[in-house]
């Protein structure tokens, strides 16, 4: 058998460069584990994981009370939040003049509802104030966009 010398030298380099890529992908996964687990407690790398009885999930919605295209009584669940905007990629899509395509946002966090401006152009009114970053919602909180308002409602 005759084997040639820079056959043999290209499968070794290919398996070489095929390791070489295994070893960083591995390596780049291996980061992300480590960048997104929580720090430990304790010195052990162990921490507790306290024990918490699962609470029923509260009935959230939106409820539109006028302007933007919408139904007066129309109503949108917040379950998995939503984006509010005048764009077709928002979730509850409002006509109105003075929204950006994605005005607002409403998301659950710890079991209770926030409402985030998302860096809008006329800015987002929560009960007739100006809304800076976010802000959590309490039953018959008002939101408005513009001339349109909408009503958050929570039942337990």
């Amino acid at each position: 058998m005759d084997y040639d010398p820079i056959s043999v030298a290209l499968k070794f380099g290919f398996l070489a460069v095929l390791y070489l890529f295994l070893l960083w992908v591995a390596r780049g996964a291996l980061k992300d584990v480590r960048r997104t687990a929580m720090p430990a407690s304790d010195a052990t790398g162990f921490h507790q994981v306290a024990a918490v009885a699962p609470q029923p999930a509260p009935d959230v919605w939106l409820v539109a009370d006028r302007g933007g295209g919408l139904e007066p009584g129309e109503r949108f669940d917040l379950i998995g939040g939503l984006s509010i905007g005048r764009s077709a990629d928002a979730d509850v899509r409002i006509d109105d003049r003075y929204a950006s395509g994605v005005h607002a946002r409403i998301f659950s966090r710890d079991g209770r509802t926030y409402i985030e401006d998302m860096n809008s152009t006329n800015g987002t009114q929560l009960n007739d104030a100006t809304l800076s970053g976010e802000a959590e919602l309490i039953d018959g909180d008002v939101v408005r966009i513009g001339d349109t308002e909408l009503r958050f409602e929570a039942q337990a």
